[in-house]
């Protein structure tokens, strides 16, 4: 195996540390809400995106449809969401937010900011500004490799991977 530059093992391990930071978050979040995390994903989702159909829905939050379809049942329940015939099949349904679902959203995007600027409120406004760009990078990059990723992922995976 070749040399790994210190700064992508440095960066891989930091994400692994992020990933347990945010799953201890997002149970607590759930414990608060009832709401299973993954639910406000597809919450999000909707509401920047619009109206859609459940298997577009699934495609977008990179799920498969049976887990969609539990978590929008959990978001219809709370009346989040609710599901309207499709005006252009109106043999099949499309999920929509609800107005209480798009209150919903906003509070937690404001308190996801306010979180945000907790963690870096010692940061001056270039530092913000240059992680902002860069994780926007990161991630759009990671999206767009995640295709290579999972073909290659099989072969990295020896059942004796160290995940610190």
């Amino acid at each position: 195996m070749s040399e790994i530059e210190p700064s992508i093992d440095t960066i891989a391990t930091q994400l692994v540390r992020l990933h347990r930071l945010r799953d201890r978050a997002l149970a607590q979040v759930k414990d608060r809400s009832g709401i299973d995390p993954a639910g406000f994903v597809v919450l999000f989702r909707l509401v920047c995106d619009g109206p859609m159909r459940s298997g577009a829905l699934a495609e977008a939050v990179h799920s498969d449809a049976s887990t969609v379809s539990r978590q929008v049942a959990q978001l219809v329940d709370r009346g989040l969401v609710v599901r309207t015939a499709d005006p252009v099949d109106g043999r099949a349904t499309v999920l929509e937010v609800t107005e209480r679902g798009r209150e919903v959203a906003a509070r937690i995007r404001v308190r996801r900011q306010e979180s945000v600027a907790i963690v870096t409120e010692q940061w001056s406004a270039e530092d913000r500004a240059s992680f902002a760009a860069l994780l926007t990078r990161f991630v759009t990059d990671y999206d767009r490799a995640r295709p290579l990723l999972n073909a290659v992922q099989p072969a990295l995976t020896t059942g004796t991977e160290d995940h610190s």
